[in-house]
Formats: structure tokens, C-alpha cells, sequence
């Protein structure tokens, strides 16, 4: 199966499923946990990067959450907020990269009043083939794609093999956190940290630590609210 093609889903797959219009507090949860992971992000990406990672994420989550506030938003305009936010107000490679991933998000689930397995699949490999197309980044290169496409694809081999939807973000969440683990026995090959070539083993990528976090608190998230 191409990692670039979002697998079949059949009639018979398990239904469970979350509204939309009631799951944009997701966004606001996910933009706390960035908050209180600013510290460590930074201090991560300092090992063998400019070190701002954690300050620039939590600025930007944080302005997407002032934003989102009491205004009631479906998952599919928070994302839209979120993604925008980070392509306009945030500098570096990631503000783009993570900007184009929420905003490829929404547009997928944009419209939907109920999200199904196959729908959040659709949502996933949207924000990965967003990534792409700006950037030339692939697996084994220490970046954030380390964890979003084992993620992605642990989470469509859960739903082929008829696997509820909420298994199958379990396993999402548990191959995002094992491709994050990955990095730090990876020799970084794309941004700063790349001019380090060995010296960059050892050390967890920053962007893969982010990527973790977010995969794990939109799926705990949407997990919470199947019905």
C-alpha cells in the first residue's frame, strides 16, 4: 500500500464516530499541552538546533487558543484557526510546515458532521501530503515525518485489519511515539542540525517530539468523544 493514498475503507468497518461541531475544544487541550511542553522542546531542539522550537510553538498555539476561546468551533474550524495562525504568525521551517498539516486537516474534514475511521484517515494523509509538497524531508531524516507517517501508517494497517476506531488510534498514538524514539538514533539530514552529520545522534529530533504530542492529544481527543 502507497504511503501517499489513503487505504479503502468497507461498508462493514466499525462505525463508531465524533461530531465535528462539538470536538473544537480538542484544539484548545493540544494547545495547552504544547504550552506546558515549552521548556522541553526548547531544551531538546538546543542540543542540535537554534533552541527556539518550544518558545515558537507555544507562541503560536497560544495565539490560536486566545482565538478559539468561547467561540464554540468545530474540530474543522479550530484546525483552520490553528493552521493559519502558524503560517502567518510564526517564523522558521515549522510554522509552515505544521501551518499547511492543520490546515490540510481541516479542509478534509470541513463540512463533515460525523468523522469516521475512514474520514480521520483522509484528514491524516491530507496534512502529511501537505507537508510534502513544501518540503523535501523523508523518513530516516531526524525530522517530524519520523513519527507522522508511522503513525499514519499504523493507523490505516489497524483499520484494515477491521479494527475499531478506537484501537485504531491507540495504535496511532503508540507508533507516533516509537517513530519519535526513532530520531534519536537517526543522523539529522535536512536543517541546521544536519551540519552536525554523527554528532547529531543521541538526541531526540525536536519537530518528531512536537509531532508526538500532537498526534497523541488530537487522538486522545477524538477517542474521548466516539460514540
Amino acid at each position: 500500500m502507497s504511503r501517499s493514498a489513503a487505504p479503502p475503507f468497507s461498508e462493514e468497518m466499525d462505525m463508531q464516530t465524533f461530531e465535528n461541531a462539538r470536538a473544537g475544544d480538542i484544539v484548545l487541550t493540544l494547545a495547552d499541552r504544547i504550552i506546558e511542553n515549552r521548556a522541553y522542546l526548547s531544551e531538546i531542539d538546543g542540543k542540535i538546533g537554534d533552541g527556539d522550537h518550544g518558545v515558537n510553538m507555544a507562541k503560536g498555539f497560544g495565539l490560536a487558543a486566545e482565538r478559539l476561546k468561547g467561540k464554540d468551533a468545530s474540530l474543522a474550524e479550530a484546525l483552520d484557526t490553528l493552521g493559519t495562525v502558524l503560517m502567518t504568525e510564526i517564523g522558521g521551517s515549522m510554522g509552515p510546515l505544521y501551518g499547511v498539516m492543520f490546515t490540510e486537516f481541516a479542509e478534509k474534514i470541513e463540512g463533515a458532521d460525523a468523522i469516521d475511521a475512514a474520514a480521520y484517515s483522509r484528514m491524516l494523509h491530507a496534512g502529511l501530503e501537505g507537508i510534502r509538497s513544501i518540503g523535501s524531508a523523508k523518513v530516516g531524516d531526524k525530522t517530524l515525518l519520523d513519527t507522522l507517517v508511522p503513525a499514519v501508517d499504523a493507523f490505516d494497517a489497524a483499520t484494515a485489519d477491521g479494527r475499531p476506531f478506537a484501537e485504531a488510534l491507540d495504535a496511532l498514538v503508540s507508533a507516533a511515539e516509537a517513530g519519535r524514539d526513532s530520531t534519536r538514533d537517526l543522523v539529522a539530514r535536512i536543517g541546521r542540525a544536519s551540519r552536525l552529520g554523527e554528532r547529531s545522534l543521541g538526541v531526540l529530533d525536536a519537530g518528531a517530539t512536537s509531532c508526538a504530542i500532537i498526534l497523541r492529544e488530537l487522538s486522545h481527543g477524538a477517542r474521548a468523544r466516539l460514540a
